[in-house]
């Protein structure tokens, strides 16, 4: 059926190709064409007869980008990658759904407008919290702004209808609805373990706001009673008073796990205790180590096996506490000289290497160094047997749900990264010391707790009003991990029972970079398969990084190699930018990016402009017929032309774009451009009226069925020829939403 557009397309006499492809001319037109057709909406296509109601559904939600400023080069390669494989999925007739939104992405968001603000004179905490999320609000709501526009310019066919937000009212309804259920299963809890912490921040972060960073620093190997330990931090080292080594270290066996013993350390002598522990490398250093269990993940886990103390040695600004005795309130950093030299005045440095090169964990937001501390905050236990999940717990969950293929991962390598992420998944810490977020829905009265969006009304008797005190909420807010770990589901309606919920979930792909496979895929299938007990989608699509010419990480600090996604589309057009990130580039590969390829791919375009004119002139005094006879060489023609629509539907079902779209760019510039239509200027030129007329109607074929297939790829300059079509050879005013080529053709 042919799809009914109003007025707004105008029919464009071939005298446009005499002038070259003009992408800033077109781009921003055919997509308000696109827009106003209203076709980005399955409703949509199943009202005008496009989608049949029945129609196999197809989902995927977007990877909401930050609301911190503009789209990266990521960015563009995840939204070519991505509108290929929906614009595939609408054509061939499935009920298509690509949802769009935005992340609040609290910590980073916070940050800019901080720093903002700081220039001006301004803290935070001067303009209180409601005032300063007002600021943060101004500031999200012009950013989304400048990220749906750039968004459009990609040619992202998304439903703007359904856009969602990770801290509009449905998504916290969403957020709140899905910790209450948590928390009534006892998955969430507040105690005290350790944490990422951000001193120049004042909150904690989540693994993914870490970057490492490698730094060449002395190892020093100091003696503590009989033993040799080593370490990069001396610092830490006041309140180590437990030795560790490994049970089956034959070097230590007269040692006895309990034994305690007096040594001379920083400040004095203590007395030490010998542990016991398989953690320990035999391998590394001496075999020996002291530990600091209140600022060292491995050593928390060692204390806590065995039950050891845990005393804090750095306060929450990298300073050290009275523990420190002398040392105390200096700055860490400040310190570690000052205590070497203590240490070797008491002849305790046995030696010192000056070259030890290890990644040290600093913090995204401002590059402070993550101290580790033990803390009271909000964590999901990934470990606790849930009930209504036969006593499986979290983590045993997010490794069935790939072990058993529930959802399939490609690259299929990254299944093993996935695996061992998830075999030392720590309980995961939610609550953030920031005011921009969805705040922790629970409620304080003296020794009473309360969950809910408001704190509880009339439930304590008249007698005990007085002295109860008033509810006074949590005032730390979610890890921004939880509210979009709900994304797949809280876009489409839940907790409510919608058609959407319904139709479109579990969604078919998720697609993202190989960087965020833990940090939020992971958690996707934690929040889905507890709370709805259900995959949030059946595929994993993992793409890579984009790097310079050089094969370095692209980087905005780096401004000679880095390429602007938006500078290259208005240069190139969209099309260019959207092929240069797709041909030969597979799952999980990384691509070179650089001006020159893009600029190879807008020489793509044009040739696919002067083909569209040589074919569209040379048939102009044909009238296309669909029972038009054919000469059995260009039968040839048509046959090997099936064969393409064969191999590419398959390459874009089994989601090799990147096979797909080189294959497309070889036959149209090689067999179509330099074989058949210079074989065909002689035919053309000849007196054989039925041998021309075949030959026009396979150059019109050929033309139409290379538009559908390429449209997935370089939607814009497809749209924009197929418009020139004659009527009788297209289905529908939009290429958009036409019908993929079945591979029958005659």
């Amino acid at each position: 059926m042919r799809t009914c557009i109003s007025s707004v397309i105008i029919n464009i006499v071939h005298d446009k190709f005499l002038k070259p492809y003009d992408p800033v001319e077109t781009e921003d037109r055919i997509y308000k064409l696109w827009e106003e057709s209203g076709l980005f909406n399955p409703d949509v296509c199943i009202e005008k007869g496009v989608t049949r109601p029945d129609a196999k559904p197809f989902s995927i939600a977007l990877p909401p980008p930050n609301v911190t400023g503009t789209l990266h080069v990521g960015h563009t390669f995840m939204l070519a990658i991505q509108d290929s494989m929906v614009r595939f999925n609408r054509m061939v007739g499935n009920r298509t759904l690509w949802l769009p939104g935005t992340d609040h992405a609290a910590i980073a968001t916070e940050s800019v407008v901080a720093r903002a603000l700081a220039k001006k004179g301004i803290q935070k905490h001067d303009l209180g919290r409601e005032a300063f999320l007002g600021e943060i609000n101004r500031f999200a709501a012009e950013s989304h702004d400048t990220i749906v526009s750039q968004l459009k310019k990609m040619g992202s066919s998304l439903d703007w209808s359904r856009e969602a937000f990770t801290l509009d009212r449905a998504r916290q309804e969403a957020v709140y609805e899905a910790f209450k259920r948590m928390y009534d299963a006892e998955l969430i809890y507040r105690g005290e373990r350790i944490v990422n912490w951000d001193p120049k921040n004042q909150t904690t972060v989540s693994d993914d706001e870490i970057e490492y960073r490698e730094e060449t620093v002395p190892f020093y190997y100091f003696s503590y009673g009989p033993f040799t330990i080593g370490t990069a931090r001396p610092e830490t080292k006041f309140g180590d008073k437990y030795v560790v080594m490994h049970p089956d270290d034959k070097r230590y066996a007269q040692y006895k796990h309990g034994e305690m013993l007096d040594v001379e350390w920083i400040n004095g002598p203590i007395t030490a205790t010998i542990i016991k522990d398989e953690a320990i490398d035999m391998k590394f250093g001496t075999g020996v180590m002291t530990i600091t269990p209140a600022h060292s993940y491995i050593d928390f886990d060692i204390a806590m096996r065995h039950n050891l103390e845990r005393e804090q040695i750095i306060d929450t600004h990298g300073r050290l506490l009275p523990i420190a005795g002398e040392f105390a309130d200096m700055n860490i950093a400040d310190a570690r000289e000052k205590i070497v030299e203590k240490l070797q005045s008491k002849g305790l440095v046995v030696k010192i290497d000056t070259n030890y090169t290890h990644n040290i964990a600093t913090s995204q937001r401002g590059g402070a160094l993550i101290e580790p501390q033990v803390m009271r905050q909000w964590f999901v236990d990934v470990n606790k047997p849930i009930a209504e999940r036969n006593g499986t717990s979290l983590k045993e969950l997010m490794r069935e749900t790939v072990a058993e293929k529930k959802v399939s991962i490609l690259p299929e390598r990254f299944e093993k990264v996935y695996f061992h992420w998830i075999d030392n998944l720590r309980d995961w810490c939610i609550s953030r010391q920031i005011w921009y977020g969805h705040r922790i829905p629970v409620w304080y009265r003296g020794e009473e707790t309360y969950v809910g969006t408001e704190p509880p009304r009339g439930d304590a008797p008249a007698s005990a009003k007085a002295s109860a005190g008033k509810w006074e909420q949590d005032p730390d807010t979610l890890d921004t991990w939880f509210s979009s770990g709900l994304w797949t589901f809280s876009t489409l309606g839940w907790p409510h029972h919608t058609p959407d919920l319904t139709t479109y979930h579990p969604t078919s792909v998720l697609e993202t970079g190989y960087d965020i496979l833990f940090f939020w895929v992971a958690r996707m299938i934690l929040m889905s398969r507890f709370l709805l007990d259900d995959v949030p989608f059946r595929t994993v699509y993992l793409h890579g990084m984009v790097l310079d010419k050089n094969g370095k990480k692209m980087s905005k600090s780096n401004p000679e190699t880095a390429v602007d996604p938006l500078g290259a589309i208005r240069e190139y057009g969209a099309d260019a930018v959207r092929m240069a990130m797709i041909i030969n580039v597979g799952p999980g590969q990384n691509t070179m990016l650089s001006e020159d390829k893009i600029r190879a791919y807008k020489k793509f375009a044009n040739k696919l402009w002067n083909i569209a004119r040589f074919v569209l002139t040379s048939t102009d005094d044909f009238e296309y017929k669909k029972d038009t006879p054919i000469a059995k060489a260009d039968q040839v023609h048509l046959d090997n032309l099936n064969a393409l629509v064969d191999d590419t539907t398959s390459d874009m079902k089994k989601l090799n774009m990147h096979l797909a779209s080189e294959r497309l760019y070889h036959y149209v510039w090689h067999t179509f451009a330099d074989g058949i239509i210079e074989e065909s200027k002689e035919t053309l030129a000849g007196t054989d009226v039925e041998r021309k007329q075949s030959r026009q109607y396979l150059l019109l074929e050929i033309l139409a069925t290379c538009l559908q297939l390429l449209h997935p790829f370089m939607p814009f300059i497809t749209e924009e020829v197929w418009h020139e079509l004659p009527q009788a050879l297209t289905d529908s005013d939009l290429l958009m939403v036409s019908r993929w080529p079945s591979g029958s053709l005659s």
